[in-house]
């Protein structure tokens, strides 16, 4: 990299931080309304259709390009957060990108947040969303399932959780920056803890401690999916940052599929942080375009 090019990068990363730090917040609900603030201001787009409902208790919303558009499949989105913040609004920066980029219709949905409500609720949560996906006549070949940080582990949550009911998977699985170990035993979590932007070792373990305690097997893979039983599972498309500190979750994630033979891509952008896809910038934009490429080659 260039000293202008590396110089500039670095700018961008504490302003990314910075930012970061405004909707940050030791108290949860200070925290929460600060992210919901935000989506109102960023969430809402022109040319973009938004039917909010509930599904039994669960809000949820579908976002919809306002043009003719293909109606086969759905991207069922599941945001992050750590389990303990965020929503379908908030969500709404790269729900909007993935209606936009596939012309697919998506549905996101807000699921029980911790530490109100701890495991399992979001992944029963989940089933509830997919089993209303069921009642609409979708088949699970015509759904993909999507989701960033904590909402890529909810969704290959979703994912193990059908298999080990016996139950059929869906068609594929998006992930940006997907926690899927919270056992931390990866090496960036150490190696990347000055550099990543978004994430600290203080806000993961806030995390896991609300959504799962502290008396507990976090290589579970109920809590972990890294651990889990790969084998028979669906197409996985994995994108990382190399400046964050999942990292390594991302990276370990994809060597287990490949070991249990499922076919999974991962693409790792250099001097990119934790879901820099919500960033409005060409990088962003372009990794969109490579998920909607993967779902296109999926659905052939």
């Amino acid at each position: 990299m260039e000293p202008r090019e590396e110089k500039h990068n670095e700018q961008l990363m504490k302003l990314i931080k910075a930012m970061h730090q405004i909707v940050g917040s030791d108290d949860i609900e200070k925290n929460r309304a600060s992210q919901e603030q935000m989506a109102k201001r960023l969430g809402t787009v022109k040319d973009m259709q938004y039917t909010e409902f509930f599904i039994d208790h669960i809000p949820a919303e579908w976002i919809r390009v306002d043009r003719r558009h293909m109606k086969k499949y759905v991207i069922l989105y599941c945001h992050g957060g750590g389990y303990f913040t965020g929503s379908m609004q908030y969500a709404r920066v790269l729900t909007n990108k993935l209606a936009q980029s596939t012309s697919m219709d998506v549905l996101c949905f807000d699921y029980r947040l911790a530490p109100e409500f701890p495991y399992p609720a979001a992944v029963e949560d989940a089933v509830r969303v997919w089993d209303y996906l069921m009642y609409l006549g979708y088949g699970s070949r015509d759904i993909i399932v999507a989701g960033d940080s904590a909402g890529g582990n909810l969704a290959l949550e979703l994912g193990l959780t059908l298999k080990e009911q016996g139950r059929l998977l869906p068609r594929g699985f998006v992930l940006m920056s997907p926690w899927t170990d919270m056992t931390f035993s990866g090496k960036s979590h150490e190696k990347k803890q000055e550099i990543d932007p978004i994430l600290s070792a203080e806000y993961m373990e806030r995390a896991r401690t609300a959504y799962a305690g502290t008396d507990t097997d976090f290589r579970d893979w109920h809590l972990s999916p890294l651990f889990g039983d790969f084998e028979g599972f669906s197409p996985v498309y994995i994108q990382a940052g190399d400046n964050e500190v999942l990292l390594s979750d991302s990276v370990l994630l994809n060597k287990r599929l490949i070991q249990a033979n499922v076919s999974t891509k991962i693409d790792i952008y250099k001097r990119m942080w934790h879901v820099f896809q919500m960033s409005p910038f060409k990088t962003a934009y372009d990794a969109m375009d490579r998920i909607a490429e993967f779902i296109f080659d999926i659905c052939r």
